[in-house]
């Protein structure tokens, strides 16, 4: 097939976008907006005051298991929210990362297609692709480059894998 054939078939008209409307479009603004909030440092600075107030009110309530009680419930709460927050944050430019790179992919001629998917398959086969792909570098960096030495028959081989700088004995 064809460079431009295959370019064709993978056009996307930009000006033809699925509307932006619904519960779910409303929910990924908002975490969004909620995620960059508490990322930044006025978050940090009115969460510590809180803490400082919570704590100068300890004497005035008597350290009470009330008091205790209010700061428990409201530290469970808030971290329970923002986990599902910050993970829909984190799915969807996960997925906008991973349509980048497939469109790089699909747009480098002497690019291997069979990786455009790699998110979907297990750690194991992920490794071993990553070999595959770390020895057919043609110029790895000078610290990842492979040393192969060889034992006395019997005695095993080692040998550093390239990509991660571990040494496996077999």
């Amino acid at each position: 097939m064809s460079e431009r054939t295959r370019r064709q078939r993978h056009q996307v008209d930009v000006h033809a976008k699925l509307p932006q409307s619904g519960l779910s479009h409303w929910f990924s603004q908002f975490a969004s907006r909620t995620a960059d909030l508490a990322g930044s440092h006025w978050a940090f600075i009115i969460t510590f005051a809180f803490i400082i107030v919570w704590f100068l009110s300890g004497p005035v309530f008597g350290f009470s298991d009330t008091w205790q009680l209010i700061a428990n419930t409201v530290t469970t709460l808030t971290t329970a929210l923002m986990v599902f927050l910050i993970q829909n944050t984190q799915n969807r430019d996960s997925r906008a990362l991973h349509l980048k790179l497939d469109e790089l992919i699909r747009a480098t001629p002497k690019a291997r297609n069979e990786f455009m998917e790699a998110e979907e398959e297990d750690l194991d086969e992920i490794e071993r692709e990553k070999e595959i792909v770390d020895k057919d570098d043609p110029n790895p960096p000078a610290d990842k480059r492979a040393t192969r030495t060889q034992q006395a028959p019997g005695m095993g081989k080692t040998h550093a894998v390239s990509g991660n700088g571990k040494t496996k004995h077999h």
